[in-house]
Protein backbone atom coordinates (compact mmCIF):
# COMPACT_ATOMS: atom_id res chain seq x y z
CA UNK A 1 0.00 0.00 0.00
CA UNK A 2 2.91 2.11 0.40
CA UNK A 3 4.50 2.08 -2.47
CA UNK A 4 0.91 2.62 -3.81
CA UNK A 5 0.84 6.27 -2.18
CA UNK A 6 4.31 6.63 -3.12
CA UNK A 7 3.67 5.94 -7.44
CA UNK A 8 0.46 7.81 -6.85
CA UNK A 9 2.14 10.72 -5.66
CA UNK A 10 5.06 10.98 -8.17
CA UNK A 11 2.19 11.08 -11.35
CA UNK A 12 0.32 13.81 -9.43
CA UNK A 13 3.74 15.53 -8.78
CA UNK A 14 4.67 14.98 -12.55
CA UNK A 15 1.47 15.48 -14.43
CA UNK A 16 1.23 19.42 -12.79
CA UNK A 17 4.10 20.58 -14.89
CA UNK A 18 3.12 18.51 -18.08
CA UNK A 19 -0.80 20.60 -17.66
CA UNK A 20 0.89 23.94 -17.11
CA UNK A 21 2.70 23.88 -20.40
CA UNK A 22 -0.23 23.79 -23.30
CA UNK A 23 -0.31 22.51 -26.69
CA UNK A 24 0.14 24.77 -29.69
CA UNK A 25 -2.65 22.89 -31.61
CA UNK A 26 -5.04 23.74 -28.77
CA UNK A 27 -4.96 27.17 -28.53
CA UNK A 28 -3.92 28.33 -31.67
CA UNK A 29 -5.24 28.24 -35.31
CA UNK A 30 -2.08 27.83 -37.76
CA UNK A 31 -4.52 28.58 -40.56
CA UNK A 32 -5.48 32.30 -39.38
CA UNK A 33 -2.65 34.44 -39.49
CA UNK A 34 -2.17 37.70 -38.38
CA UNK A 35 0.04 40.65 -38.86
CA UNK A 36 0.60 43.50 -35.68
CA UNK A 37 1.87 46.62 -36.00
CA UNK A 38 1.78 48.39 -32.31
CA UNK A 39 3.30 49.91 -29.71
CA UNK A 40 4.96 47.47 -26.86
CA UNK A 41 3.45 48.00 -23.35
CA UNK A 42 4.94 45.12 -21.25
CA UNK A 43 7.21 42.39 -21.87
CA UNK A 44 7.33 38.75 -19.55
CA UNK A 45 11.10 37.52 -20.08
CA UNK A 46 10.34 34.15 -18.60
CA UNK A 47 9.92 30.49 -19.15
CA UNK A 48 8.35 28.65 -20.61
CA UNK A 49 7.26 31.51 -23.18
CA UNK A 50 7.84 34.91 -23.60
CA UNK A 51 4.94 37.21 -23.64
CA UNK A 52 4.65 40.57 -25.85
CA UNK A 53 1.81 43.30 -25.12
CA UNK A 54 1.18 45.88 -27.34
CA UNK A 55 -1.68 48.17 -28.39
CA UNK A 56 -2.32 47.85 -31.69
CA UNK A 57 -5.00 50.53 -33.97
CA UNK A 58 -8.20 48.47 -35.87
CA UNK A 59 -9.09 49.74 -39.16
CA UNK A 60 -10.85 52.51 -37.45
CA UNK A 61 -8.02 54.03 -35.47
CA UNK A 62 -9.53 52.35 -31.66
CA UNK A 63 -6.80 51.15 -30.15
CA UNK A 64 -7.08 46.90 -28.81
CA UNK A 65 -4.81 45.07 -26.37
CA UNK A 66 -2.97 42.23 -27.74
CA UNK A 67 -1.00 39.37 -25.93
CA UNK A 68 1.60 37.28 -27.83
CA UNK A 69 3.07 34.25 -26.62
CA UNK A 70 6.83 33.83 -27.89
CA UNK A 71 9.09 30.79 -27.23
CA UNK A 72 11.84 29.89 -24.57
CA UNK A 73 14.04 32.91 -23.24
CA UNK A 74 16.50 30.78 -24.23
CA UNK A 75 15.61 29.81 -27.61
CA UNK A 76 15.30 33.39 -28.51
CA UNK A 77 18.43 34.90 -26.96
CA UNK A 78 20.36 32.06 -29.65
CA UNK A 79 17.89 33.81 -32.19
CA UNK A 80 19.73 37.29 -31.79
CA UNK A 81 17.55 38.75 -29.51
CA UNK A 82 17.12 39.28 -25.22
CA UNK A 83 14.65 40.72 -22.78
CA UNK A 84 16.20 44.13 -23.79
CA UNK A 85 15.65 43.71 -27.41
CA UNK A 86 12.14 45.82 -26.79
CA UNK A 87 11.29 48.53 -24.57
CA UNK A 88 7.77 50.26 -23.59
CA UNK A 89 6.91 52.20 -26.37
CA UNK A 90 8.59 50.51 -28.88
CA UNK A 91 6.59 50.31 -32.50
CA UNK A 92 7.18 46.73 -33.95
CA UNK A 93 5.65 44.08 -35.88
CA UNK A 94 4.58 41.02 -35.11
CA UNK A 95 3.60 38.04 -37.59
CA UNK A 96 1.63 34.94 -36.04
CA UNK A 97 -1.32 32.64 -35.74
CA UNK A 98 -4.15 33.80 -33.91
CA UNK A 99 -5.78 31.56 -30.97
CA UNK A 100 -8.88 29.76 -31.37
CA UNK A 101 -10.96 31.54 -28.84
CA UNK A 102 -10.95 34.68 -30.65
CA UNK A 103 -9.32 36.89 -28.12
CA UNK A 104 -6.51 39.00 -29.02
CA UNK A 105 -3.51 36.46 -28.85
CA UNK A 106 -1.59 35.68 -31.15
CA UNK A 107 1.46 32.92 -30.99
CA UNK A 108 4.12 34.47 -32.41
CA UNK A 109 6.42 33.38 -35.62
CA UNK A 110 8.57 36.33 -37.05
CA UNK A 111 9.27 40.06 -35.00
CA UNK A 112 10.71 42.83 -36.63
CA UNK A 113 12.58 44.67 -33.41
CA UNK A 114 12.62 48.61 -33.78
CA UNK A 115 16.17 47.63 -35.16
CA UNK A 116 15.17 46.67 -38.43
CA UNK A 117 16.42 43.40 -38.13
CA UNK A 118 13.38 40.53 -38.25
CA UNK A 119 13.60 37.67 -35.49
CA UNK A 120 12.33 34.52 -35.24
CA UNK A 121 10.35 34.34 -32.26
CA UNK A 122 10.57 31.03 -31.21
CA UNK A 123 6.57 29.96 -31.68
CA UNK A 124 5.78 26.34 -31.04
CA UNK A 125 3.78 25.81 -34.19
CA UNK A 126 7.12 26.25 -36.36
CA UNK A 127 8.67 28.39 -38.22
CA UNK A 128 5.97 28.58 -41.53
CA UNK A 129 2.48 29.50 -41.01
CA UNK A 130 0.48 30.94 -43.79
CA UNK A 131 1.73 34.25 -45.09
CA UNK A 132 -0.23 36.62 -44.01
CA UNK A 133 -2.20 38.30 -46.57
CA UNK A 134 -1.17 42.16 -47.52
Amino acid sequence: MRHFAIGAGLVAALAQPLAAHHSFAAEFDANKPVRLTGNVTKLEWANPHIWVYLDVKDDQGRVQAWQCEGGPPNTLTRNGWTKDSLKIGDVILIDGVLAKDGSKTCNARLVKLPDGRSVFAGSSGGDNPPAVKQ
